[in-house]
């Protein structure tokens, strides 16, 4: 009888506190803010690196997508089998230029979801910033079927008719 009165209890406070309802709108604080991942944090530093890109001003992007990394680090130490967060991991790291990490974070993510649209474009990416043809071929073939406009980049890139935009 104890027991269910503490349960009780203890179920209203976590129904009621801040903590447990951060992410409603009806909440006290006023402001409606939701919580905001480090997975979101390090998509919004690789959004500002684009933009910066965009604009000639490199090392502004390369310190934007260096912090990207390291929240998207923090993200997939705690959710480690996301494919969105190491397509986002490799794609940071050839960006700065380290190439073998990003094939690395790319590969891991290939292995979670072999058919991820934007690895597969990326890493096509990756492979003919290296020389690699034959292997960002590869990664056409499996987009092939997608009717997506990443095979569409890939191909133009793998053709030379365009660099990688991103």
């Amino acid at each position: 009888m104890m027991c269910k009165k503490f349960l009780t209890v203890l179920l209203f406070v976590l129904i009621t506190s801040p903590v447990f309802s951060a992410g409603s709108s009806g909440g006290s604080s006023g402001d409606g803010a939701k919580p905001v991942s480090q997975y979101q944090i390090g998509e919004k530093m690789i959004n500002k690196a684009k933009k910066f890109e965009k604009k000639n001003k490199a090392d502004k992007a390369q310190k934007h997508y260096k912090k990207a990394i390291g929240y998207l680090l923090k993200h997939n130490k705690k959710f480690p089998a996301d494919p969105d967060t190491l397509n986002y991991l490799g794609f940071a790291h050839r960006k700065i230029g380290d190439y073998e990490n990003a094939e690395i974070y790319y590969s891991m993510g290939l292995e979670l979801d072999p058919k991820h649209v934007g690895i597969n474009e990326y890493m096509g990416e990756l492979f003919v910033v290296t020389n690699r043809l034959d292997k960002a071929k590869e990664r056409l073939a499996v987009l092939e079927d997608c009717n997506c406009k990443e095979y569409k980049e890939l191909k133009l890139v793998i053709e030379g008719k365009k660099e990688s935009k991103y």
